[in-house]
């Protein structure tokens, strides 16, 4: 038992590795917020034309009987 206690213990220490520093993780939330911040005019722009083509399609795919 303790050779498996040993052995999940040591395995996991390399996942450790992988999980960044909270310094890193505060800079990709920063740069996660402005790329939002800075696509905010080309996403305002862009979804009222996908929501009138989609309810496009919608209308011809379910209304048209002939």
């Amino acid at each position: 038992m303790l050779q498996l206690f040993f052995t999940v213990a040591f395995s996991a220490v390399p996942l450790t590795l992988y999980v960044p520093p909270i310094r890193s993780l505060n800079l990709f939330v920063e740069t996660m917020e402005y790329v939002v911040r800075e696509s905010r005019t080309y996403r305002n722009r862009i979804y009222p034309r996908l929501r009138v083509a989609w309810s496009r399609m919608l209308d011809v795919l379910l209304c048209s009987t002939g």
